[in-house]
């Protein structure tokens, strides 16, 4: 986030652009939905849903198969970085735990093709093809998604379970 910071306060001071112009670029509707994204993750992190949730997310992290189906179902509830943030605390360490880090890198990344919300690069290709006069909805990019996530994540849960012989 420093580095973005930084970067952008260059190009505004240096004047090489105008301000104008790189506002003009950001975009804010993204922008303000990807934040709500981790204001909703943070306010799982510090309770709002209570006891339920930590007794769900443990039980759908308990194995390989729980840890790849919970991924696949919160990746595209609430997208796959605040799906992560969301399950970090209950992978922690131990004997598995490189194992299930990269279950769970591997599940959050390839179920971020599922849907659209699945994950903030879907959303930043659909906003720019719109912008472009090309509409990719929901229905449509499912056609996709669904195969192409089904087949990734199955695979890779089997090469996990086969790294876990």
């Amino acid at each position: 986030s420093l580095a973005a910071l930084g970067a952008a306060s260059l190009l505004l001071v240096s004047r090489r652009l105008r301000p104008e112009r790189v506002f003009w670029e950001i975009d804010w509707t993204l922008l303000v939905f990807f934040t709500g994204l981790f204001v909703v993750t943070a306010a799982v992190h510090h309770g709002a849903p209570g006891a339920w949730w930590h007794a769900l997310a443990v039980e759908g992290t308990s194995s390989l198969p729980a840890l790849t189906l919970t991924s696949l179902l919160l990746s595209n509830i609430v997208s796959n970085v605040p799906a992560v943030l969301l399950l970090q605390p209950l992978i922690g360490a131990g004997s598995d735990a490189v194992l299930r880090w990269a279950t769970l890198a591997m599940a959050t990344t390839f179920a971020g093709n599922l849907t659209l919300l699945g994950s903030v690069a879907n959303m930043i290709v659909a906003e720019t093809a719109a912008r472009s006069g090309v509409r990719i909805g929901f229905v449509e990019y499912l056609r996709a998604g669904i195969p192409i996530t089904l087949l990734t994540v199955l695979l890779g849960l089997a090469w996990m379970l086969l790294l876990d012989m």
